[in-house]
């Protein structure tokens, strides 16, 4: 079971309303998937940073489901763009995603990744007890 701890009332609220931490439960089962970045099956990386989103979360969804896990088990984001403007992006599609479940996210802005053409590189943690 995971705890959310959002303490708006107490702490200055995140952009997007992330919460302010995440609790996992003892004997919960971690996953940590490496950053993922919007290279679709066949290799090619779409100039759409919107695109690149989406199929950046498909990959983090494919590898969940492999450990028997949703976007409701992740416990925290790590995001990495390479222009702020993308972070619009972000939010929009992340809520799509991830619905009302908002865990803790870091937020950076980089200069750029080794393979040509990606924007935006996404981790995730997540943890489910069974």
């Amino acid at each position: 079971m995971l705890t959310v701890h959002t303490l708006s009332d107490q702490i200055c609220a995140h952009s997007g309303n992330a919460a302010h931490g995440m609790e996992i439960s003892p004997n919960a089962r971690l996953l940590f998937c490496n950053g993922q970045v919007g290279a679709r099956p066949d290799g090619t990386v779409p100039d759409d940073p919107a695109e690149q989103i989406e199929v950046i979360f498909e990959r983090i969804r494919i590898i969940l489901a492999a450990a028997r896990m949703t976007c409701r088990d992740i416990v925290k984001f790590s995001i990495y763009v390479t222009d702020k403007s993308i972070l619009r992006d972000y939010f929009r599609l992340r809520g799509r995603f991830m619905g009302d479940h908002n865990p803790p996210a870091t937020l950076l802005v980089v200069n750029e990744f080794p393979r040509s053409g990606v924007l935006v590189e996404i981790e995730a943690i997540a943890a489910r007890v069974d």
